[in-house]
């Protein structure tokens, strides 16, 4: 049974997070998606994986997620991002990591590079999801749908069996955290893996992610068949093969 920990970044908030602690070593980072947690399939197997290699691992849940406290419509990417910030100089401290992002997690990825530079050694997206509140679900409402969310600064989205809360300051706030046109100089691995059959986050955007990096060593993996989570046996055999690969090429 996984243990996991609370940090508390402030007086009303504490996040929720998985670890184990090799000192000196090379941490692995996961980050997860969009209203998601730390208890799915890709963060345990991960975390297995750190294990078995005696590598540092952290995932974390941001506010309003998971059983980190906080309401979920009071969080957007830039509170995300301070959190995720916050928690790797606690836990992390100087060792050099690599970051995992799964969908919305890639996003917040792609963020820390500017607090973290040259300590970042590898990234590993999964169905990544840049500037998503923009793209892929802004631009999408109809008109009354926007309304709504402005008039009454939420709008309630129903996707399959989920119903997503999305806030106003959310979608504005997102805005601000404009990725795609920025350029990361690293030289790095970075790894961004797709599902083939992922009907929420078209494949283009990992390319766009790979786009970014001018000079890292890039990679671009479809997953045939794979869906927007990619939890399945297959989908976690290939994350658990190409993390690897990212680990063996650090000296």
């Amino acid at each position: 049974m996984n243990k996991f920990k609370y940090l508390k970044i402030s007086n009303n908030k504490q996040i929720r997070y998985l670890t184990n602690n090799y000192r000196k070593n090379l941490y692995v980072v996961f980050l997860h998606g969009f209203m998601s947690n730390i208890e799915g399939e890709k963060p345990n197997a991960i975390f297995k994986y750190t294990k078995n290699n005696k590598l540092g691992f952290l995932a974390l849940e941001y506010s309003g997620h998971g059983k980190s406290t906080g309401k979920f419509t009071d969080g957007n990417i830039s509170k995300w991002t301070r959190e995720v910030k916050i928690t790797i100089k606690k836990i992390v401290g100087k060792n050099p990591f690599i970051l995992v992002g799964s969908s919305m997690g890639a996003w917040l990825s792609l963020n820390q590079f500017k607090f973290f530079g040259n300590q970042i050694k590898g990234f590993l997206g999964i169905g990544s999801a840049p500037e998503f509140l923009q793209n892929l679900m802004w631009k999408k409402f109809s008109k009354p749908m926007k309304k709504e969310t402005i008039k009454n600064g939420i709008y309630h989205l129903k996707h399959g069996n989920y119903e997503y809360p999305i806030t106003y300051q959310l979608i504005k706030d997102g805005r601000k955290n404009r990725i795609l046109n920025k350029k990361i100089k690293s030289f790095i691995d970075v790894v961004m893996i797709h599902g083939s059959k992922d009907e929420v986050v078209p494949k283009i955007y990992s390319k766009k992610v790979l786009k970014i990096f001018t000079n890292a060593k890039k990679k671009l993996v479809i997953i045939k068949d794979g869906d927007h989570s990619l939890s399945t046996k297959k989908g976690l055999k290939k994350i658990i093969l190409e993390l690897n690969k990212i680990v063996s090429n650090i000296a």
